[in-house]
């Protein structure tokens, strides 16, 4: 398919022109196509091509058009279609593009009806591209011409969106408009004309030609740097005017809040370090660090040996005291004593609130009725099989349900949400202690409530965050995953939500559990811990072929058959990989903790875009009363249908 000045650089079947204005097409109203990205001479192409029925897909060129008929945008026969209804769901636009010639073809005839709607365009007369919202049946594409009007929609029904604006970035620049992150702006790689659309935009108040050369020579520094004010522009100018909006992009929807400025780019990582284990710590090392009066020394370097190989069995009833915060790794022994008599104190106080309550007054206390009678379902489902929590009448239940009761009564507002008993059941296990087990998994909480908040914005966070980390380590990965249907990475909601403790073997949870709550290397060494899994079986997910049921069946098989060690050295060997990187993103360095976030004020930050924001100076971050940034694109985190978010919960309790 490449002669001299052609080259295919991209193709990609399965794209469909929807040419009915119904929301649920019929077969006759699905034409089915080629998309290609093409080099030809010194011009690059944006084509697609009808498939015929009886045709073969990878014989087929280009089709062309049939210009002896006239012009198909002024035929008194093409048809207008008025959807009625959401915008989103528009499939054919009422401009058609202008005819132009390309390639012979073989299998769609330029004659045949399908055939008519073949088109090719040149990657410079593109003005923006518009995607489509997440959860509308397919996601498409709608390609807005300089000259104004708009090719087909194209609809994607195997995926590949992402996959084509990746490669479309090579010869454009891609931005997200400031009003609708579903919309990118084009720009050539042009000086000039990357000048004269700036100056079109109104994004500066001064000649930008000096700025667009500095851009081009250096686009991170530039853009995020000395070019940091182009997002206050995107944020500022491209607000809508009193007298109305720029009839050049269209209305924000109501629903969706400022995404800011973000540029596609790539990221080159370099080659991934050995990473060796240590021995775990021993009671003798440990005692090594106890100083005078019991205060703790070198922490810092104590941490850190515990991050590198974790606890010794033996150790850990005293260990993860100071890990989970219940006592303080300054304190002496002495004030660690009069501390855990306040709190023994306090516990009892909250335990009998609940424990005074009468039959008669819990009848009437549906709430607290609600929080017993799913505690004690799930606590009899909890680690039957450990040995600490077998058999019908064994008073580690009893404990369980004590604890996760007067938990309700610490806190009030979040109280029981189920899964809380896994993260309970292996610090009791180890503490064997109820009010020290109680104040230890406070302390963990303190880490992941936001993971069982009704909202679910943290857990659509992270997995955002996950999303964009897997972006930079695996990109190939991730455009496979998109393409089955599988880019939300909903499949892991049960590993963040309680921190793998389904996943492992329960004496790996506790390696694993400690090592996390050093802190050490980032906050959130559990995201790399996932992707690590995710490293671990690319090649089982991408070579057996598996679509978005085999890949959740898949994962879902994975339980007990990881090695704890063998995650966390490769989870250390992508943190070191990621930050050797001197190119690393602003936001992924954000979710390493290597920077501290843009805007901390935010009480639940969204997902991160999937465009990856520039190294240096961050976009500036929006007005006080703007909303934190959720970006809605056909990449969407999580799905945000309730019933979704409920099947994905429903998952821990099986």
């Amino acid at each position: 398919m490449e002669g001299a000045g052609y080259k295919v650089v991209f193709e990609k079947g399965g794209v469909y022109l929807h040419t009915s204005a119904k929301k649920h097409q019929d077969p006759d109203s699905l034409i089915a196509g080629v998309i290609r990205v093409v080099e030809k001479d010194s011009d690059v192409l944006l084509q697609w091509v009808p498939v015929e029925e009886a045709g073969d897909s990878t014989q087929i060129l280009f089709a062309k058009k049939d210009v002896s008929g006239g012009d198909a945008c002024t035929s008194e026969e093409e048809p207008t279609f008025d959807p009625g209804y959401e915008p989103d769901w528009a499939v054919i636009s009422t401009v058609r593009p202008q005819p132009r010639h390309s390639e012979p073809t073989r299998g769609a005839e330029p004659s045949s009806p399908r055939g008519s709607w073949a088109f090719s365009v040149s990657l410079g007369e593109l003005k923006s591209i518009r995607r489509s919202k997440p959860g509308l049946s397919w996601a498409y594409l709608v390609l807005v011409t300089q000259a104004g009007g708009s090719l087909p929609a194209l609809h994607f029904h195997r995926g590949g969106t992402r996959a084509l604006l990746r490669v479309l970035s090579r010869y454009l620049l891609l931005a997200s408009s400031p009003q609708d992150s579903r919309l990118y702006l084009v720009f050539p790689h042009d000086s000039s004309a990357l000048s004269s659309s700036f100056h079109h935009l109104q994004l500066f108040d001064q000649d930008s030609s000096n700025v667009v050369s500095r851009f081009l020579q250096d686009p991170y520094s530039t853009t995020f740097g000395g070019f940091s004010r182009v997002t206050n522009f995107f944020r500022g100018a491209l607000q809508p005017h009193p007298e109305g909006a720029s009839p050049d992009l269209p209305p924000p929807p109501d629903d969706e809040p400022e995404p800011g400025f973000e540029v596609i780019s790539c990221v080159e990582l370099g080659p991934r370090p050995a990473v060796e284990r240590a021995p775990p710590v021993t009671e003798e090392e440990w005692a090594h660090h106890v100083g005078p009066e019991g205060r703790l020394q070198q922490v810092p370097m104590l941490k850190a040996r515990i991050f590198s190989g974790g606890l010794s069995p033996g150790l850990r009833r005293e260990a993860w005291k100071f890990l989970l915060g219940y006592l303080s790794w300054e304190g002496s022994a002495e004030e660690h004593k009069a501390h855990v008599r306040k709190k023994t104190d306090e516990y009892f106080r909250m335990k009998l609130q609940w424990k005074s309550v009468s039959p008669e007054q819990e009848r009437r206390n549906s709430l607290l009725h609600g929080y017993r009678s799913l505690i004690e379902r799930d606590v009899s489902r909890t680690d039957r099989t450990n040995k600490f929590y077998e058999g019908p009448e064994n008073p580690g239940l009893g404990l369980l349900n004590d604890i996760l009761l007067t938990y309700c009564m610490y806190h009030f507002d979040l109280g029981y949400v189920q899964g809380m008993s896994d993260l309970l059941s292996p610090i009791l296990y180890v503490i064997q202690n109820e009010v020290d087990a109680f104040w230890c998994f406070c302390g963990f909480m303190e880490l992941v409530h936001g993971n069982f908040e009704e909202s679910q914005e943290t857990m659509k966070r992270q997995l955002g965050q996950l999303l964009l980390l897997l972006r930079v380590l695996d990109p190939s990965l991730c455009d496979f995953l998109d393409s089955q249907d599988s880019g939300s990475l909903c499949f892991c909601f049960r590993w963040l939500l309680i921190w793998f403790k389904r996943e492992f073997p329960f004496p790996d949870v506790l390696r694993l559990w400690e090592v996390l709550w050093t802190g050490l290397p980032g906050p959130n060494l559990h995201l790399l811990v996932a992707c690590a899994i995710l490293d671990m079986e690319r090649d089982t997910l991408m070579l057996s072929g598996f679509g978005s049921n085999e890949i959740l069946k898949h994962i879902n098989e994975l339980t007990m058959k990881l090695s704890v060690e063998d995650v966390l050295t490769r989870a250390e060997a992508l943190y070191r990989q990621l930050t050797a990187c001197p190119e690393l993103p602003h936001n992924v360095q954000e979710v390493l903790g290597l920077v501290p976030p843009t805007e901390p004020h935010s009480p639940s930050p969204p997902a991160s875009p999937l465009p990856l924001s520039p190294t240096r100076a961050p976009p500036a971050p929006p007005p006080p009363e703007d909303t934190a940034p959720q970006p809605d694109s056909s990449l969407e985190i999580l799905p945000e249908e309730e019933e979704e978010e409920g099947e994905e919960e429903e998952s821990v309790k099986s």
